[in-house]
């Protein structure tokens, strides 16, 4: 396995092989003697982990911290011996997806709490210590994204080998996947990881859904190949007659996704995207010239169209999408994009790996500041809550749940920029909520608001695809007291609550 891992090292970043090597070494002479529940050596797990990176084409530092992330956990090495060994980066990642005991844990959170409040805490029992092992697995995507993308690949593993845990510890373990690291895995855009994350989780925490789809997906691959072979082939040559640079691939619904669809009341038959082309191109001018060849040679179902390109997911996801009857009037969805917008689509965030190369982290870290909004909700939801329970369950019920989307414009009677995009907000989001979100001023100065072209109280609870027009003033009074019972996330609450000071 090292020869073949070593192998995918070389095609890529031949230059850092010894420094790899040396922390496989040092990893398997750490775990030495140690044990996976399997019977397998240790090692198997980190070396399957940077494995897992290497199909990334990971970094240098990302790759030697995979094979040493256990170490300062289950072995006797410490942060600073690590650095001396290699460097500071990555004995900090290392550190950073390292399990925090209890006693460290009070340490740490005492000296981050100590600008929030005079209270000290000496007793740590195993709930605390979870949840301040989760908040450090969440904030650490604001101090380098690296740790998450090393932490989903090491619940990839994990999550693979889990049929040799107890029942009790596969549903716990999947529950924990599903609750964080499935939407962390969506947030960065590593559709692949997320995907495969779903899958494995449904598998233990509903085996007999599982493999009731599992069966029933096969059966629907078999049934459509014929179909899908015939669209794949035509498009092919449509494309190669007007000369467009072109691959295609088919694709399937993952189990999760169809069996989500299910509990959501939709028939099999009608979940538009349970079949699927995803073809690429060249340029952005080919995407959109290949959704019109589509169309004319297969009849779109008009409210199934979504351009992606020009609206991106906030996870900067970017594709056409439409839906239309192919041969026997079988319902298949097309998702047309440029190579690289697919590659993004595959692997987000890490995809900056094979483009950006040695500055690759920089960029990724630039790219969550300015384009991905969870960034911001999440880096504000840390600096509002010392309590580590209170920091996950607002997380879970503000970030990591259901959203919606809404399009949103200002009418600018104040000093603000103005804004015009698409915004994502949890369920049950009001306007208030929205204004807050845009920025704290346009919070404070808010005093109308349309919703599809309609004037609504700003109590108004929006809805998924809403296109709402913000009225704001200088010379407005502020938020009212009412508002934080109206308003539904913390940040907006949190928000009206300082300005409550000047009330």
């Amino acid at each position: 396995m090292f020869d073949e891992f070593i192998k995918k090292i070389k095609e890529y970043n031949p230059d850092e092989v010894e420094i790899i090597t040396k922390a496989y070494k040092l990893a398997e002479n750490l775990h030495s003697g140690q044990k996976r529940q399997s019977g397998e050596p240790y090692i198997v797990h980190p070396l399957a982990v940077a494995d897992i990176l290497a199909e990334m084409k990971a970094d240098r530092d990302t790759i030697c911290a995979a094979l040493l992330h256990d170490t300062l956990e289950d072995t006797n090495i410490t942060k600073e011996e690590i650095s001396r060994e290699f460097n500071s980066t990555i004995a900090n990642l290392v550190d950073g997806v390292t399990k925090i005991t209890k006693e460290s844990v009070v340490k740490d959170f005492n000296k981050y709490a100590s600008g929030f409040c005079d209270k000290t805490f000496n007793i740590m029992n195993k709930e605390e210590q979870d949840m301040a092992n989760t908040r450090k697995i969440i904030v650490g995507i604001t101090e380098d994204v690296r740790i998450i993308i090393i932490k989903l690949a090491d619940r990839l593993h994990n999550m693979r080998t889990l049929q040799y845990k107890s029942e009790f510890k596969q549903k716990e373990n999947s529950l924990e996947t599903m609750d964080i690291f499935v939407p962390l895995a969506y947030y960065i855009g590593a559709y692949r990881i997320k995907s495969e994350l779903e899958d494995l989780s449904l598998r233990y925490l509903k085996p007999d859904e599982y493999r009731r789809l599992e069966e029933q997906k096969v059966r629907i691959e078999d049934d459509s190949n014929q179909c899908l072979t015939e669209m794949y082939s035509k498009i092919k040559e449509i494309l190669e007659a007007k000369e467009i640079p072109n691959e295609i691939k088919m694709r399937t619904k993952n189990i999760y996704g169809i069996y989500k669809c299910l509990k959501e009341g939709h028939k099999l038959s009608e979940i538009p995207d349970l079949l699927a082309l995803k073809i690429m191109v060249d340029n952005i001018d080919n995407c959109y010239r290949t959704l019109g060849l589509i169309h004319g040679e297969y009849h779109p179902i008009n409210n199934k169209f979504k351009d992606y390109i020009c609206n991106p997911k906030t996870n900067m996801y970017r594709s056409l999408h439409t839906t239309v009857f192919g041969i026997d009037d079988r319902i298949v969805q097309t998702q047309i994009r440029t190579f690289e917008m697919d590659k993004v689509a595959s692997f987000g965030l890490t995809y900056y790996w094979d483009l950006k190369k040695g500055d690759a982290r920089n960029v990724m870290q630039e790219e969550l500041r300015q384009k991905y909004q969870f960034y911001k909700s999440l880096t504000e939801i840390n600096s509002m809550f010392s309590d580590n329970k209170d920091f996950v369950n607002q997380v879970k019920s503000e970030i990591f749940t259901t959203n919606i989307y809404v399009h949103v414009s200002l009418d600018v009677k104040t000093e603000n920029k103005k804004f015009s995009g698409d915004i994502e907000l949890p369920v049950g989001s009001t306007l208030i909520d929205l204004a807050y979100k845009i920025n704290t001023s346009v919070g404070n100065t808010l005093v109308a608001a349309k919703v599809n072209d309609e004037y609504e109280n700003l109590e108004y609870i929006l809805k998924n695809n809403d296109r709402i027009k913000l009225i704001t003033d200088d010379l407005s009074f502020g938020p009212r007291k009412d508002w934080l019972e109206k308003a539904h996330t913390g940040y907006a609450k949190q928000k009206i609550k300082e300005y409550g000071i000047n009330i």
